[in-house]
């Protein structure tokens, strides 16, 4: 086996995110994707003596496993991975996978929950965040997302099984509607055309729809037949904010140097657990709803008693987590890096008439030095690569009486748990939740106490 070969593998396990390896020669092979049971054709990319990697190049024959209906989609989008594997075997793999990376960490002793899983698996997210494009040099337009393993081919994905009809049916009248009127998708070689990005975004428990179209500024068509089209569409839900962003930046993400509200307002609400939240284009908010219900739930109760209690909640977003747990607390102090999510955090705090929460902007790590107050309980929950290790030893001197710690990245969870267990604290519980179904993400809960 050497770089390059073509070589035939049968999959014979998968790892956390969305990894799996096979063995060849002797060797263990890591795999981008893959599903165990699959044979695959697949190109070598590194060969060394004990292991290798290799890109996926094809499917020759499915798993066993694979026994669920897919989307049109599915194989050339590269959104979801697992959307051929039954929910149930979807949910049993991640935890697995889950708890394996605990035991090869040398973390034990603790009570493990099983994975709690979506509440819906399919048509579940309330945001997508769609590219305008081509699947072909100077093809015709698609919107959808990236072809996998492709940095430029977009898939248009009309059919999409994970969001709501509303979603599919707003996607596939607008790739119509700009077609119909020959206006040019953006070219991010050329960094010429005008259609650029498009975002939906629905409020689950509102039913209230914004539709954000994302452009160029080198051309300036009227979009007033635009926004009687969104409106004459029959939809469960009513857009309520229909914007156009205007984005001149060179990067292939969406930033926003100009907003336009073209019909209604500038955010929608939603609400979760009993509390109202508003959402502007660009803040946080979890992508299923009912799958954040369920995960601010389960953390509430490994939080335990907070009457009278100070609560630190820590990376704390638009404050979500933290005004859920503010109802018996003494008081709750939010930290978050990004100004705009606490701008957005204090002002839902004013929305539901909570007085005992701040949030503070800044980053965790430095900011937590210069807290007077000590905390009863601290709340964690991380951006993917986790907390520093500098925020941990910090998190660490206040000697708080729990520890909830909400993990989208297991992998960097296991890091902070060693650190915190080496300082003495003891993990109590975990539980997997699945916020993500047919992709491989994961969300865990963890309560740490003092030993």
């Amino acid at each position: 086996m050497k770089r390059k070969d073509i070589i035939e593998l049968t999959i014979e396990g998968m790892e956390f995110g969305g990894r799996s390896y096979a063995i060849s020669e002797d060797r263990k092979v890591e795999l981008k994707g893959g599903i165990t049971g699959q044979r695959i054709s697949a190109r070598v990319k590194k060969a060394r003596k004990n292991k290798a990697e290799a890109s996926i190049l094809g499917v020759i024959e499915k798993s066993p496993l694979e026994t669920a209906l897919t989307c049109p989609h599915f194989g050339d989008c590269g959104g979801c991975m697992y959307l051929s594997l039954p929910y149930e075997e979807q949910a049993r793999l991640k935890e697995e996978m889950v708890y394996r990376l605990f035991e090869e960490a040398g973390i034990s002793g603790f009570e493990a929950f099983p994975i709690q899983l979506s509440p819906s698996a399919y048509a579940y997210r309330n945001k997508m965040e769609y590219t305008f494009g081509d699947n072909e040099k100077n093809g015709p337009t698609m919107l959808g997302m990236h072809k996998k393993g492709r940095s430029f081919d977009i898939v248009t994905v009309d059919e999409c099984m994970i969001v709501s009809e509303d979603f599919n049916r707003i996607l596939s009248a607008t790739l119509e509607y700009f077609k119909s009127l020959g206006i040019p998708h953006y070219n991010k070689k050329a960094h010429e055309g005008y259609l650029r990005f498009f975002i939906i975004r629905r409020g689950e428990n509102t039913g209230e729809l914004m539709v954000n179209l994302v452009t160029s500024s080198q051309l300036d068509p009227d979009l007033s037949g635009y926004v009687d089209m969104l409106l004459s569409l029959n939809l469960e839900s009513n857009i309520v904010s229909i914007l156009n962003t205007i984005d001149d930046n060179l990067a292939d993400a969406v930033k926003c140097e100009e907003l336009r509200v073209l019909h209604g307002r500038d955010h929608i609400f939603e609400e979760v657990l009993g509390l109202r939240f508003k959402i502007s284009p660009f803040s946080f908010f979890q992508t299923n709803t009912k799958g954040a219900e369920k995960l601010y739930s389960i953390a509430r109760e490994f939080a335990g008693e907070s009457k009278g209690r100070t609560i630190f909640d820590l990376y704390s977003g638009t404050g979500t987590i933290g005004q859920i747990l503010s109802k018996e607390a003494t008081k709750v102090i939010g930290i978050e890096l990004v100004g705009e999510a606490v701008d957005a955090a204090n002002e839902n705090t004013r929305l539901n008439g909570i007085s005992n929460c701040t949030f503070i902007a800044g980053d965790v790590g430095e900011k937590v030095r210069e807290l007077e107050e000590k905390p009863d309980i601290i709340v964690i929950d991380p951006p993917r690569m986790g907390a520093t290790q500098k925020a941990i030893a910090d998190i660490i001197t206040f000697g708080a009486r729990d520890i909830v710690y909400i993990s989208c990245n297991p992998k960097t969870l296991i890091d902070n748990l060693l650190q915190l267990q080496e300082a003495g604290y003891k993990i109590e519980k975990v539980m997997p939740v699945d916020m993500f179904p047919h992709t491989p993400h994961c969300e865990t809960v963890c309560l740490l106490t003092p030993k």
